[in-house]
């Protein structure tokens, strides 16, 4: 018979006694008592309520168990590490771009030790924070100069704040019809642009814009051309785009600067590759874009940042502006930044950089792998398939790739919820009602935790 609604509340332990279990003891030894108390009593809390709804009351261990797992989710290392078995290089949920372990410890360096940040070691006197990453960016892009920020974001709206607020009687800012976009988050370029105090000016058609339409909307209030990448889209058929040196022999002409923001930013042809060209930032500061503006965590393989790079006297206008202090990084970021610009200079980026090194990997080395994984579990077969670049980059551009191909006996969610409740959270994909782990994603000192995570969730999936 089922508890009486009495005894189910006598049942229920007292918030002592679940302090003085083994476990949520280890708990008071390492955090505050008062914080455990509270989250034991949030639990019988819960308790009570389950048994007024339905008579029934969690055991005690259920909840010793809740108590812990909640404050391995409340003060726990946080991001948790996981294994991104999705084949998206760049996967926006999963953190996009993960550092080399040069880039890390340049990061954790600077976070461990006082440093030269805002400090001229000749001089002895106060120095300048962003010099060292202009002069990487002049030498990664050819450009004159350049200034990081926290994101590409940030950057656009930096950017069009200090060109506009140059000449209070230039405030627009002509933009193509087909690139007022919306990207991720709820980006849109003509909210930044009304934020930033420019006035948008829209040109052309969705899918038709030429040069001749720039020129025909410059008035004597038009403070600069901005070109934008849309990079998480493809419009095709009926189209077309000017190249971006028109668009500069324009401005030139009217002495209007070109703003070019990238989006995803890259310094290598990634037709090598077997992708399509993605604009490189090189090509953008060659054709006379007076400021090209790129992410650092996309096809940069860096940290989160947004980079600007251009001629001096725009970057010291843009470096000049009171939101250039809102939204400037912190030196964690900068040194990431500069490990990472570093790497392309040593023409290093597919031994050092994470997302070259799985880009650039053979299928047979993928399939040798994936094969492994095979052998090591008895779970699957290997097959042939698709890498996403993601992250906005590259939009709709794969790379071909072999996966271990899993058909549980049960749901194929449940299979991919199991993976992600390993002890190391394995994150994998779902196609045609199968789960896919694709090694090109995965870390090489990975495997033994996806080889875990499968015997883990086809425990549960047998039972």
């Amino acid at each position: 018979m089922p508890d009486t609604p009495e005894s189910a509340y006598r049942s229920l332990p007292s918030v002592d006694a679940l302090l003085q279990s083994d476990e949520v003891a280890d708990l008071v030894r390492n955090f505050s008592h008062d914080s455990v108390t509270m989250l034991a009593r949030d639990v019988l809390g819960k308790a009570r309520a389950k048994i007024k709804d339905d008579n029934e009351s969690p055991s005690v261990d259920a909840m010793i168990s809740e108590i812990v797992d909640r404050a391995d989710r409340a003060w726990g290392a946080w991001p948790k590490q996981v294994v991104n078995a999705t084949g998206v290089v760049l996967h926006t949920n999963l953190g996009r771009a993960p550092l080399s372990s040069v880039v890390a410890k340049a990061a954790s360096d600077s976070a461990s030790i006082y440093s030269d940040l805002e400090f001229d070691l000749d001089s002895g006197k106060r120095g300048s924070r962003n010099a060292h990453i202009s002069n990487l960016l002049a030498q990664s892009s050819g450009a004159e100069a350049g200034i990081a920020v926290n994101n590409n974001a940030s950057g656009v709206l930096l950017t069009l704040a200090a060109v506009v607020s140059a000449d209070p009687a230039k405030t627009e800012v002509i933009v193509s019809r087909g690139e007022a976009v919306e990207i991720g988050g709820g980006f849109r370029v003509p909210d930044v642009m009304r934020q930033s105090g420019a006035t948008l000016v829209e040109i052309g058609t969705t899918n038709r814009t030429y040069a001749k339409d720039y020129e025909a909307a410059i008035t004597p209030r038009t403070a600069a051309i901005l070109k934008v990448h849309p990079s998480n889209f493809v419009v095709e058929g009926f189209t077309h785009v000017p190249e971006l040196a028109d668009m500069v022999t324009v401005g030139k002409k009217h002495n209007v600067p070109v703003i070019n923001d990238l989006g995803s930013g890259c310094l290598v042809d990634t037709r090598k590759y077997g992708l399509d060209q993605e604009p490189q930032v090189q090509d953008s500061v060659s054709d006379g874009a007076a400021l090209t503006l790129f992410s650092g965590d996309k096809l940069l393989g860096g940290p989160q940042a947004g980079l600007i790079a251009g001629e001096k006297a725009w970057i010291d206008l843009v470096s000049k502006h009171p939101l250039a202090r809102a939204v400037r990084i912190d030196k964690m970021t900068l040194s990431a930044i500069a490990a990472t610009l570093v790497s392309y200079l040593k023409d290093a980026h597919e031994e050092e950089i994470p997302i070259w090194k799985f880009i650039s990997t053979s299928e047979s080395a993928i399939a040798s792998r994936a094969e492994k994984w095979r052998v090591e579990t008895g779970a699957g077969q290997v097959e042939r398939a698709r890498s996403a670049i993601g992250g906005g980059s590259l939009p709709g551009q794969t790379i071909p790739t072999s996966v271990l191909a899993i058909q549980p006996a049960g749901s194929v969610d449940s299979f991919a919820a199991c993976l992600r409740k390993s002890p190391i959270a394995v994150v994998a994909r779902i196609e045609n009602d199968r789960v896919l782990l694709d090694p090109r994603t995965v870390m090489n000192d990975q495997d033994h935790a996806v080889i875990e995570a499968i015997k883990f969730a086809m425990d549960q999936d047998s039972r």
